[in-house]
């Protein structure tokens, strides 16, 4: 999907409890009611990472959920960072890194 003035793509870092609370899938529940593409996994630090493309308004309303996320999660923080876009059909949840 390219990059265009509607569409755009961001990495997120989610920090805090956000592991072993349901987080990559109600994150993957929250991106296909945005209609959002991309992808969550964990990482081995305690982090979760994810990478999120579609509208400008569904992103940053996904953004917002990260901050929250599920009941069980302590979101403490999360970094946002511009990335390139990537083809990306669906949110899926990926391996552990």
């Amino acid at each position: 999907m390219p990059e265009t003035s509607s569409a755009t793509t961001r990495l997120l870092r989610i920090h805090g409890l956000v592991q072993g609370v349901y987080y990559r899938k109600s994150m993957c529940d929250a991106a296909q009611r945005l209609g959002v593409h991309g992808w969550v996994r964990n990482r081995r630090d305690g982090s979760v990472e994810a990478l999120a493309t579609g509208p400008a308004p569904a992103v940053q309303a996904l953004i917002d959920w990260a901050h929250e996320g599920p009941p069980a999660a302590r979101v403490e923080r999360v970094e946002v960072n511009e990335a390139p876009p990537e083809a990306l059909a669906g949110f899926i949840q990926r391996e552990t890194v």
